[in-house]
């Protein structure tokens, strides 16, 4: 599992129109070359009646699988200059498709580049891109008494408060850095008096906004 990496924040979409044609970008986050097939097919059918609908996908930890489609447009004028700003931006898991509906002036080989490409940019800023940090859910049991003093402390601290579970006890859970495992330990350890029973979770992913 990467320590961390960037991707879409989901499925996104944004339109803009350039010499009368319309190029219209839908994004998504996806797994596997499965998923990133099936919503290409689904954009395709929504659009049946488009001039073309290019795509780009780029999947995996490390980049293996890549695929670029220019739907009948000139070759490379279309999917590479989509995969290319997904290489740029060092996106991960992440499908686009552009939805082109031609406007009756041609662009020319650089123009439909630009204008792909261009797409894809202004795509991504309305979907949104975050950054994935793998991160240990540090869990901590404590008397409701603590509930307060510990709730206010973690929320002012560099460590991110992921669930508080009210049950018999109180369990609050916190996003920490592996290498920040023992620091964390010992200061909630302090924090508590000693009071509370610190236990380790699972890994899992923070996405946080860049």
């Amino acid at each position: 599992m990467l320590h961390r990496y960037n991707t879409v924040k989901g499925y996104g979409e944004n339109e803009i129109n350039i010499e009368r044609s319309r190029f219209i970008a839908y994004i998504n986050r996806v797994e596997t070359e499965e998923e990133a097939k099936a919503f290409i097919d689904e954009i395709k059918k929504k659009h049946w009646d488009a001039n073309h609908n290019c795509s780009a996908y780029m999947i995996g930890e490390n980049d293996l699988i890549q695929k670029a489609n220019d739907d009948g447009e000139p070759s490379g004028t279309a999917g590479v200059p989509m995969l290319e700003v997904l290489k740029k931006r060092g996106l991960k898991d992440t499908v686009v498709v552009v939805t082109r509906y031609f406007g009756g002036i041609k662009l020319g080989a650089g123009g439909l580049i630009r204008a792909y490409g261009k797409s894809v940019s202004e795509g991504l800023k309305a979907t949104g891109i975050v950054e994935r940090k793998l991160m240990r859910i540090m869990k901590t049991k404590i008397d409701y008494t603590w509930l307060g003093k510990v709730e206010n402390e973690v929320r002012s601290s560099r460590y991110q408060l992921k669930d508080i579970h009210y049950l018999d006890s109180v369990e609050v859970e916190v996003y920490v850095e592996e290498a920040a495992k023992d620091p964390f330990i010992d200061w909630m350890t302090e924090l508590t008096n000693g009071q509370g029973e610190i236990t380790e979770g699972e890994l899992e992913y923070l996405e946080t906004l860049v």
